[in-house]
Formats: structure tokens, sequence, C-alpha cells
């Protein structure tokens, strides 16, 4: 699948995206979690409502991104969202970590890598794939953390969401090395450029695209390829873009 995320300010942007995204060749949507998190207090009667608002396409609740820590009230909002994402019928739950990387230890990051693999667990019984986001300023950030973190995950639990902006940013530059070390726990890909402290169209930064794509091309044909369009361009310029890049850099066969 290829998928297309972006954030909307306001039910008339959301509408646009939803309405379009498929015109530009995108079979699903990862949404921000301004764009399902209302639907949140119960999951299910949620999901009906989600779909009475929003249609009942799947293709429009591929992914459902959030950013939680896991104190106790982190880990219940997440656990909400997985009932929703089992309950509307999403691929996955992506979760950015949202707790800062400075100071923590390996031992902090061994001790996430077993609270999430425990989570895992308990959405996978829900049909849910949970899945780390990787962020600049979270636990998982440098090169090193990865090996740390999912050296700790326990097998067939944990899943990665890998973000080439967010590597990049990070000062992480051998992203298709990265891609290629943990292919067998990437079940998601959020690409995204990234050049001057900004995010940017596709093709406008700093980012090896065009190597990634290959690489990525050699993974698991199951892995999510999602444009993570995250710049200041508006919704319609983002899709356009990323459709036009994606036409001419995806390798062909």
């Amino acid at each position: 699948m290829i998928a297309f995320s972006k954030p909307t300010r306001g039910a008339e942007q959301q509408r646009l995206l939803f309405d379009r995204y498929t015109e530009f060749g995108f079979a699903g949507l990862q949404l921000k979690g301004n764009q399902y998190g209302d639907y949140l207090d119960d999951p299910v009667s949620g999901a009906s409502q989600f779909r009475t608002d929003w249609g009942t396409e799947p293709g429009h609740v591929s992914s459902l991104i959030t950013m939680n820590p896991l104190d106790a009230e982190g880990k219940q909002r997440l656990r909400a969202i997985i009932a929703f994402a089992s309950a509307v019928g999403s691929q996955r739950v992506v979760l950015c970590h949202d707790v800062p990387r400075e100071g923590l230890e390996d031992s902090d990051l061994i001790r996430f890598a077993g609270e999430l693999s425990d989570l895992a667990e308990e959405s996978a019984g829900q049909n849910v794939v949970l899945s780390l986001h990787h962020h600049t300023g979270e636990p998982v950030m440098h090169r090193r953390d990865f090996e740390v973190f999912f050296g700790a995950v326990r097998d067939n639990t944990l899943r990665l969401t890998v973000d080439t902006g967010h590597l990049l940013k990070s000062g992480v530059t051998d992203i298709s090395g990265l891609l290629t070390d943990f292919a067998a726990v990437i079940d998601n890909i959020h690409l995204k450029d990234y050049e001057d402290g900004e995010f940017r169209l596709l093709g406008q930064g700093s980012v090896e695209l065009t190597s990634v794509l290959d690489t990525i091309a050699k993974l698991d044909p199951g892995t999510t390829l999602c444009v993570d369009e995250e710049s200041r361009a508006e919704i319609l310029e983002g899709l356009q873009v990323s459709r036009d890049f994606l036409g001419q850099h995806l390798p062909q066969g």
C-alpha cells in the first residue's frame, strides 16, 4: 500500500483530504491525532460515529498516528486508540513515544522496549499492529538507540515505522543502511524530505530519497509506504507533488 498523511486544520480541510487523496493514487490515509481524537471516549460507538461523519471507506483509517508517553494516562489513551482502531478497521497504530531523549540511559530504553512489547501483544489480540515511530528528541533517536531498543523488544511484537525526515533531522545519514539492518521489524515507512530545520515537499530537501526508495523496494512487500507530508504546502499541492515524485522515482517492475 502507498498511503498519505498530512495535518489538517478543521473539518473543511479534513473533508478535502478524505475526498481527494484517492484521485492522486494513494490507497489510504494515516491519520494524525486530531483527525480522529474526538471519537475516543467510547471507542466502539466512536467508530460508528466516525463512519457516519466521514464515510466507511477502509482507506480513510489505514493507520492511526498518536503521540503518547507511557505513564498511566498515556497507556490508557493508547489502549483507547487501539480499541478504536480495532473497531473502525485500522491496520495499525503508529506511536510517537512522547518522552524527552535527554538524560535517558540504555536501561531506560530497555525498560521502554519491555513495556511496548507488552502493549504490542495486547494490540495484536485486537488485530491491530503497534508500530513505534521514532522522532527527533524522543527515546529512539540516534542510530545506536535503535540497536539498544530493538535488541530488547520481544520477537514478533512491536514493529517499526521509519521516518526518513526525522532520521536526517536526528543526524542519521545512512538511511538505507538503517532500513536494511532493521528490515525484520519494519512494517511502515514515512517518506519525508528535510532541509535547514524544516520538513519539505518530496524532492525539495536533502534526504537521498532515490536511494531510499531503491532500498524500500527490497523490503518485505507487505511494508506500507506512506508519504508523511508535513511541509508548509497546502493539501492539494502536497498530494500533487508527492504523486509526481513517486511516479518519477519509484523503481519500476
